[in-house]
């Protein structure tokens, strides 16, 4: 350590009381004055942790599977510090032990809970130095960022083969070829998958990735697709296949935009799950919380009631009341930022009955990427002729509307609005006739969600940013 810590905390909470001061959420601010102070401190106040800590990554879906988690380990009453607002670099991470962090070396907590960065997790992992890992899926996102695929999955072989990232326990999902084969050379490795044929997919989406062996470069033959490049899998060159997973999801039924159920298998035992988010993709989300709860040693009873109990974080399909109090209307907000998680929430979106309003907000800001055109990798043919009115609104609101006309909407039924505020507006008060209690589906990107977020809480439509 260098120097005493003590006042270095001191001066990272003082610099994060006056960004809020200043207007600023100071999420990740104290964080990275700390880590500037002391590139050490992320371990040392990870080392007060008594349970030690997790790490989740994923390109979709991680901060839907950590609150899983945090779902399952409060439930048996287990002290968590969690970055629940989903600053997941060293300076989010940092602030949000740096807020746990107690005087003569306690703190607020019993276990760390970490939602990060695919590309922070070996840095993360070599300070923390995790009980677990649990890697959820990689899909082609943000490539002025991240770059393609091979480049993190390389990132993460190398966090995982020596020091704490040999030490940690690995829990991945046996259908991503990528992430499964991480683990191959692990014999403690725990691997999740959906084994339930009625949801396989006739044949794999314009915008899967993952098609070609990681080991042997030939094209893999896949026995059942589920979502993007999800699913059964072998390569015929090299003889790499699939691992059997330790923890399945069967039975699968998903109601729209509003909840699915499934049934786990596990090595405790089978139990019926009802969850309270839609869409495959969050069977996949709960099915991981599973596994690494199970990686914990948790009984399947209490990860059962935990899963069951969890509700939408903010953005995942939660539901929000907008509009004037005496003619209020759903808003039901779905994230969407790159092919895999826009096919996605538009599959789900599918299964609801009659035609939808929805309100599209693109952005291109650093956090959502600047290259936009992934927009014409998502399937948006699927929702096309089911779009009663859709309101394209953020930065690149005119691009969307291109590509919703390319679709197949009609482009009468097309309203570009950049403006945040007015589009709401806009949307919200343009209602189907004799509909009153149809919702509007707000489609964001990541920044437009966390901008929709701040417009309802300045409306008192909702409590928190990150509630």
């Amino acid at each position: 350590m260098r120097g005493p810590l003590a006042p270095k905390l001191a001066l990272a909470r003082a610099v994060g009381a006056l960004s809020r001061l200043r207007g600023g959420g100071a999420t990740s601010v104290p964080g990275k004055v700390l880590v500037a102070l002391d590139p050490d401190a992320i371990g040392a106040l990870a080392g007060r942790l008594a349970q030690g800590s997790v790490l989740v990554s994923a390109t979709n879906g991680k901060t839907t599977t950590a609150a899983l988690t945090a779902g399952i380990l409060s439930h048996e009453r287990i002290a968590l510090v969690h970055n629940t607002a989903g600053a997941n670099m060293a300076g989010g991470i940092a602030s949000t032990l740096l807020a746990a962090a107690r005087r003569n070396g306690a703190i607020a907590g019993e276990l760390g809970l970490f939602e990060v960065d695919e590309l922070w997790l070996g840095e993360i992992a070599a300070q923390i130095r995790p009980r677990a890992i649990l890697l959820g899926n990689l899909f082609r996102d943000q490539l002025d960022r991240y770059g393609e695929l091979e480049h993190i999955a390389e990132r993460w072989a190398q966090a995982l083969g020596g020091g704490a990232g040999r030490e940690a326990r690995l829990v991945l999902n046996a259908d991503d070829p990528m992430v499964a084969d991480l683990g191959r050379a692990r014999e403690d490795t725990l691997y999740f998958g959906v084994e339930d044929g009625s949801l396989a997919l006739a044949g794999m989406a314009h915008a899967a990735d993952a098609k070609h062996c990681r080991r042997c470069g030939a094209p893999y033959v896949f026995d059942a697709i589920y979502l993007g490049h999800l699913g059964h899998y072998h390569c015929p060159a090299c003889g790499a296949q699939r691992p059997r997973p330790d923890v399945i999801a069967k039975d699968i039924n998903l109601r729209g935009v509003r909840s699915a159920s499934f049934t786990v298998c596990t090595p405790q035992g089978e139990s019926q799950v009802q969850l309270a988010l839609p869409g495959l993709y969050n069977v996949y989300n709960a099915l991981a919380a599973t596994a690494l709860a199970l990686a914990l040693g948790l009984p399947l009873s209490a990860i059962v009631a935990g899963l069951q109990d969890t509700r939408a974080a903010f953005g995942r399909a939660e539901s929000v009341m907008v509009g004037a109090p005496a003619h209020p209307r759903e808003l039901r907000i779905l994230l969407v930022k790159n092919p895999a998680g826009a096919n996605e929430v538009l599959r789900t979106l599918a299964l609801e009955p009659g035609s939808h309003d929805v309100l599209g907000v693109l952005n291109d800001n650093i956090a959502d990427g600047r290259d936009v055109s992934w927009i014409w990798d998502a399937d948006f043919e699927l929702l096309a002729c089911r779009v009663r009115r859709v309101t394209c609104a953020g930065t690149r609101a005119a691009e969307l509307a291109v590509r919703l006309k390319y679709a197949g909407v009609d482009p009468e039924r097309i309203e570009v609005r950049e403006d945040l505020a007015a589009a709401l507006d806009q949307a919200t008060a343009d209602r189907p006739p004799g509909d009153a209690e149809q919702p509007l589906f707000a489609l964001p990107t990541y920044t437009a969600m966390l901008s929709l977020r701040e417009l309802l809480v300045a409306r008192g439509e909702a409590r928190s940013t990150w509630s």
